[in-house]
């Protein structure tokens, strides 16, 4: 029998791994909001007598039996500094579909689209989670690799909206931001040094989907990121001191492209 190339078996491994990998939620309102996701596949609930008396309703919808645990000795394996209120729960990471499908929005709204360039904080991706679902964003799409994955603290952070808020990981984010322009988006990629505003490239526009890419605090956008964008915008700041949390930009920029 011939030999399997390299990336053949690689290719293999990782399909292997990607199956194998789980995630363990914690906090009462992340958990609650997993128990109560149909897409979530749920494997191993833990859970304190006070706890499980807080989520009884949402432990009985999802049909799953806990495992109750001394307060004291918690018994998932999470980091023992985790506020987790006594709640836990391993979950399998959620899988939202093609980008394409995701993307292509609601008939009833033209869609908004945030893409992250190695944001690998679990704090601000959470927070731009929650941003998403508030202004309606189709989707948040960051690369598989140097970004920050599902985690107990991302989805902490994200207060639920991990589990409604479509979070998308992609092989390469260049390519996904082409993907996007052939589905007719606008990519906007954001730059403090921009000579445009986020309002004056929309201008006339605001009826067109349109895609906004933030990159890490500090290196910004990469230059391939750059150069795959249709156009750089910053947003405007009222004094001399224009710089902002990444999880803040990215609300006020998807306020600020929204349909009028």
């Amino acid at each position: 029998m011939a030999k399997k190339p390299t990336w053949v078996i690689e290719k293999e491994q990782a399909r292997r791994k990607a199956a194998a990998e789980t995630v363990w939620l914690f906090g009462l309102h992340a958990v609650r909001d997993a128990l109560m996701n149909p897409a979530r596949d749920k494997l191993r609930l833990v859970v304190t007598k006070n706890a499980a008396d807080k989520l009884a309703d949402a432990i009985d919808a999802a049909g799953i039996t806990p495992e109750t645990s001394d307060p004291r000795k918690f018994a998932a394996p999470i980091d023992p500094q985790s506020v987790h209120q006594g709640a836990a729960l391993e979950v399998k990471p959620l899988n939202w579909g093609r980008l394409e499908d995701v993307c292509a929005g609601h008939p009833d709204r033209v869609p908004r689209v945030l893409l992250l360039d190695r944001v690998t904080d679990p704090h601000n991706v959470g927070a731009i989670l929650r941003s998403a679902e508030v202004f309606g964003a189709a989707a948040v799409i960051a690369p598989r690799h140097h970004s920050a994955p599902e985690t107990g603290a991302l989805a902490k952070t994200a207060s639920g909206a991990l589990e409604r808020q479509p979070y998308l990981r992609v092989t390469n984010l260049a390519q996904a931001i082409e993907r996007l322009q052939a589905m007719g988006y606008l990519v906007l990629g954001l730059d403090g040094e921009a000579g445009q505003t986020i309002e004056q490239a929309v201008d006339g526009r605001r009826d067109v989907p349109v895609a906004l890419v933030l990159g890490a605090e500090g290196p910004g956008l990469r230059q391939k990121t750059r150069e795959t964008c249709d156009a750089l915008v910053r947003i405007d700041f009222a004094g001399a001191f224009g710089s902002l949390n990444v999880s803040n930009a990215a609300a006020v920029a998807l306020y600020a492209s929204l349909p009028r």
